[in-house]
């Protein structure tokens, strides 16, 4: 069957699916296996960390998928990107979509929206992608309380977010937050998303850059880790946070946003640089997974992870008793 959404149009995808940001490990080899599968791939502009570089990482990902059913785009992570004004015209200049995330989009959307990119934002809270709708973003994407990264104390799971975004916003709308099975694709379509996104069931798949015993340790976790469960959707240590938003005008803001990322993270040792990944014991490989680990059952290569998901949701479209009554 044709997976055909607004998504798919706005981004020239096979599939409603899209590519996390992984900081340091977003690179355009990555993105391309991803757009290979006929999804939408992502370069995290942190990875190649310059613009020169960056551009560089576009025209290989271009070449890499040029006969691919899939599409790719940029992460430009606001604070944590170096040179982000830089960053963006790159992308503006070699016309390639960009997505924009973990803070406010104010002083970028005037130069997105002149250079005449495709523009997505990403937020936590159905109303900073209102506020982002408003500023001219093509698209948004809400990230629901069960997955990871920058969290927010107003966050709501991502079935209500998806719901409430369903009834708030005009332009397409792209779910995530603890989806990476059928079931978690198709249930976002059918409560009104017109695409997903999916950051750690990718990370669970070979070409992806993590040690082999992290992925065993995401695949291990499932849905009964209690450290994950409490990390992921536990309340904010309220001490941590109002020590925290404390430090927001004293800190540059590339150093304060990591530590209100750690916070909401429920890291105790927030104050502190991450370890180093060699260093790392299980409980801090899973620092950056959601609770898509409840559904990762191997290691797949990212078609095959693509092709059982495609597979498996139109399973299910054909054994609905109910959609045969209409």
């Amino acid at each position: 069957m044709q997976w055909k959404t607004k998504i798919t149009d706005l981004l020239g995808c096979k599939y409603p699916i899209l590519e996390g940001a992984y900081a340091k490990q977003g690179s355009w080899k990555f993105a391309a296996a991803v757009a290979k599968a006929g999804c939408h791939g992502l370069i995290t502009a942190t990875t190649p960390s310059t613009p020169e570089r960056l551009r560089e990482a576009i025209k290989r990902c271009r070449e890499a998928t040029a006969d691919s059913e899939g599409s790719f785009g940029v992460n430009l992570s606001i604070g944590i990107c170096p040179r982000i004004e830089e960053m963006l015209e790159v992308c503006i200049e070699e016309g390639v979509q960009v997505e924009t995330a973990v803070y406010s989009p104010n002083d970028l959307a005037p130069r997105i929206k002149e250079g005449g990119v495709t523009w997505i934002h990403k937020s936590a809270r159905v109303k900073d992608a209102v506020h982002a709708e408003k500023l001219g973003a093509d698209a948004v994407i809400v990230v629901g309380l069960e997955g990871t990264g920058f969290k927010q104390t107003e966050q709501m799971p991502m079935m209500l977010t998806t719901i409430l975004a369903k009834r708030m916003l005009k332009v397409p709308f792209i779910a995530a937050g603890g989806i990476g099975d059928a079931r978690g694709f198709l249930g976002a379509l059918g409560m009104g998303a017109d695409g997903i996104m999916m950051g750690t069931a990718f990370m669970a798949t070979k070409e992806f850059s993590l040690p082999s015993r992290t992925k065993e340790a995401m695949i291990k976790a499932g849905p009964f880790n209690i450290e994950l469960r409490h990390r992921v959707i536990g309340s904010v240590d309220p001490k941590a946070y109002e020590e925290v938003m404390k430090l927001r005008d004293q800190l540059p803001l590339e150093q304060w946003l990591p530590m209100l990322e750690r916070v909401n993270l429920k890291d105790p040792d927030w104050k502190s640089p991450p370890p180093r990944r060699t260093d790392i014991d299980e409980i801090e490989q899973l620092r950056l997974v959601s609770l898509a680990a409840a559904v990762l059952d191997d290691v797949p290569t990212v078609k095959e992870f693509i092709d059982r998901i495609i597979g498996e949701a139109e399973a299910l479209l054909d054994s609905y008793e109910f959609l045969k009554t209409r």
